[in-house]
């Protein structure tokens, strides 16, 4: 009864992701808005909730935020933030250059997978700086500062060419030679630094509830995929969450701050890392999962580094004990996301309470 019951859930979820609009399109280019909130502009067109998946920045458009935030998608695996009473200007939005310059504000770029062949760069008071690792990465145009949470940035100035590694910044108004300066990471995790790591876990639970549908239903071997829409590693729609995420070809991803974006060879196992391999854990979430700062902004937040696992360097997960005691069981058995308040759609969280 359970297992026809689960059966007949998992149709209408693959119904309702296949008839989605979004689930079967192109691809999103870089500078495609995947989020926003309170008050957005490219140029002078207003976005709106049905602008998200489909307003994109082309070449000399800039996207302006007044009393909001917004989130744009880069290359796979890559997310540009904006906050409020900020501004950026898409230069060039190909998958081999992608290059914006923050023109006011504030902006984070959380980068959970970065390949050699990308040339991502974000131009700022001069300067253009271009992101080499997984990691996490501040913009704040008003100060001149860049700030280094997590990976390394080759910042380019003048005749000067200044590598800024993770816990380090770089004051691009500073007198004299510049260089780069460590600065307190925990003490830098303020509001908007939260609201991006909450807006990271939104993304990574739609990323194990997109991957579940590839890999297919409790009982299925890994790797049983649906036929329809797997295209590799990329950005995939989840109309639950009405948002694009990240799908890694293979292996784990982890975010710096502790989110993991898993392959649908691996997401059987989430979020349980190593589980057979001999020191398994529970990492960061589950369908009870809530963010470990307080709303209001009572904790420091959480400062990690970015990793990832690849397939083959795990001895497999344990069906047993991956799908025991909290972990996920898949969108048909009733204990994913939709009824539990974590997403867009059950009650939030995603909002600033403005």
């Amino acid at each position: 009864m359970w297992w026809s019951k689960s059966k007949a859930l998992g149709g209408f979820f693959l119904a309702a992701l296949l008839s989605s609009p979004a689930w079967s399109s192109i691809p999103p280019q870089p500078g495609t808005v995947n989020y926003i909130e309170g008050q957005a502009t490219i140029g002078s067109r207003a976005l709106t909730e049905k602008s998200l998946g489909s307003a994109k920045l082309d070449a000399g458009q800039s996207l302006s935020t007044a009393n909001g935030r917004a989130e744009i998608l880069l290359t796979p695996g890559i997310f540009l933030r904006l906050d409020d009473h900020g501004a950026i200007q898409m230069i060039s939005p190909g998958l081999a250059d992608t290059i914006m310059t923050m023109e006011k504000g504030r902006a984070m770029v959380e980068v959970a997978a970065i390949r050699p062949e990308n040339n991502v760069r974000i131009g700022e008071d001069g300067s253009s700086v271009q992101l080499l690792k997984a990691g996490l990465y501040d913009f704040d145009a008003d100060r001149g500062v860049i700030r280094v949470f997590d990976g390394k940035a080759l910042v380019q100035v003048a005749d000067q060419r200044i590598e800024v590694k993770g816990g380090h910044q770089l004051t691009l108004n500073a007198a004299g030679k510049l260089k780069s300066q460590k600065f307190d990471k925990k003490a830098s995790t303020d509001d908007f630094y939260r609201w991006v790591s909450l807006r990271s876990s939104y993304l990574a639970e739609a990323n194990v509830d997109a991957a579940l549908g590839y890999a297919g239903a409790p009982g299925w071997s890994a790797g049983s995929w649906y036929a329809n829409g797997w295209y590799g590693n990329g950005w995939y729609w989840d109309p639950w969450f009405s948002a694009y995420t990240f799908i890694p070809g293979d292996g784990i991803f982890y975010d710096p701050f502790g989110w993991g974006f898993y392959s649908p060879w691996m997401v059987y196992g989430a979020p349980y890392f190593g589980v057979g391999y001999g020191r398994g854990y529970y990492h960061h979430f589950g369908p009870g999962y809530r963010p470990h700062f307080a709303a209001g902004g009572r904790s420091p937040g959480f400062v990690g580094h970015a990793y990832n696992v690849p397939r083959g360097s795990i001895g497999g997960f344990g069906r047993g004990s991956a799908f025991s005691g909290g972990g996920f069981r898949g969108v048909s058995s009733g204990s994913g996301f939709h009824g539990g308040g974590g997403g867009f759609h059950g009650g939030g969280g995603g909002g600033r309470g403005r």
